[in-house]
């Protein structure tokens, strides 16, 4: 674990946003989730969600539920959060993560407690704003931020040893695949309307290695900066 952000006293939170509730939403992620990785049970445990999204909804922060952030978009359910994380790591730590689609930040912070360095690019200006007013605020020391279009990537602090994407497109980008070391792993929600899979691909010196890991529902990746 890399705890680089400080422990503030709201991180603790209070009834429905305490470090209780934060317990038990990860021994649901055990138990009903199937999430076995101690070390992203661990980081779930340790980041405040309830800091991540408006205060108004901060009594459900620690339900199995997605919820609005604004601008249409959404933070993802923390089985989603957790499942991703999961998969990023299978193979071991990474030690360079993109995360292309910021949101509310909250991906990017259970990230940013287990690997030395983090980036992440956010197409809305508003909410990357936020994100990073939050970032500040619990003092995170490892986590880059970028306005642009998430599409495109970071491509001048490529290689990257892992890329996750949280929207879903109808294909993964090239560019994000140009931007994967060998030997990495990428994961992201693929499809349209009709559906989406989960996918995970594995980069190697002979190509890609693509795999499903089930059904999933994200907002989709939309091109442009706003």
């Amino acid at each position: 674990m890399i705890p680089r952000f400080r422990t503030r006293p709201e991180a603790s939170g209070l009834g429905m946003t305490s470090q209780r509730a934060r317990d038990r939403m990860v021994e649901r992620l055990r138990s009903e989730g199937g999430i076995r990785d101690e070390r992203v049970l661990t980081a779930m445990r340790t980041v405040p969600r309830h800091l991540f999204i408006d205060e108004a909804l901060a009594s459900r922060a620690y339900e199995d539920t997605a919820l609005p952030i604004g601008c249409g978009q959404t933070i993802s359910q923390p089985w989603v959060v957790a499942r991703m994380t999961e998969a990023l790591l299978e193979d071991g730590v990474p030690r360079r993560v993109l995360e292309v689609g910021t949101g509310s930040g909250y991906q990017a912070a259970v990230l940013a407690v287990l690997v030395p360095e983090v980036y992440s690019v956010e197409r809305i200006d508003e909410l990357l704003r936020q994100a990073r007013r939050r970032f500040r605020k619990l003092g995170f020391e490892n986590l880059r931020t970028r306005h642009d279009d998430g599409r495109s990537g970071w491509p001048d602090a490529a290689p990257f040893d892992a890329i996750i994407v949280t929207a879903a497109g109808t294909l993964i980008d090239p560019a994000l695949v140009e931007q994967l070391a060998v030997g990495g792993v990428l994961v992201a929600p693929v499809g349209g309307s009709s559906g989406q899979q989960l996918v995970r691909l594995r980069k190697t010196a002979a190509g890609v290695e693509q795999e499903s890991l089930g059904a999933v529902s994200f907002v989709p990746l939309v091109p442009g900066v706003g």
